[in-house]
């Protein structure tokens, strides 16, 4: 009989799953605490190797059954995402990260932040491009509502996965 110990540098596994959107194909990804990355995009492939870039050091498992509600829940959010969501979320990232989208995550759909002020109401240390950095790490799109970020004349910049979807959602929240 042959038993397996854990290893500590056995990588972690995340299981994921492809839809399709109004916005166009999503990859949600999920740890054992939640969702740790939804990706946007038009090419599954792309989305896959974008993932696994992400997450370099992880196994990957495609599993649209056990992630049907979790895929659904993402569903509705990118096709409405004026409404809340209730999907657990895995946030990764450094304090200034976290920070930040916890910040962003705060934002009232329907209205917008500046790069400048969500820097001056972090309760760590941060400027408007460390922010602006943080919005670039986001790995989970709408849920932690990077789209919701413009510039301080309020014109829309970069968006991770496009600035079209960026003013795509902005427009379907009902922004002026």
């Amino acid at each position: 009989m042959t038993t397996r110990t854990l290893d500590a540098r056995e990588p972690e596994t995340l299981r994921f799953g492809y839809a399709n959107t109004a916005l166009g194909t999503i990859v949600v990804a999920e740890s054992m605490r939640g969702v740790v990355a939804l990706f946007i995009g038009n090419d599954r492939a792309r989305l896959l190797r974008d993932l696994k870039d992400a997450f370099p050091e992880a196994e990957f498992v495609l599993d649209q059954t056990s992630l049907t509600q979790t895929i659904a829940k993402a569903i509705a959010l990118v096709d409405a995402p004026h409404l809340s969501t209730d999907l657990p979320l895995d946030l990764r990232g450094s304090p200034v990260e976290v920070a930040v989208w916890k910040a962003l995550q705060a934002i009232p759909s329907g209205a917008t932040r500046t790069y400048g002020a969500i820097a001056r109401d972090l309760p760590v240390t941060a400027t408007a491009q460390d922010v602006g950095a943080a919005c670039a790490a986001n790995r989970i799109a709408i849920a932690v509502p990077c789209h919701r970020v413009v510039k301080s004349d309020g014109s829309i910049s970069g968006y991770r996965w496009g600035v079209q979807r960026k003013r795509r959602l902005i427009n379907m929240e009902g922004v002026a």
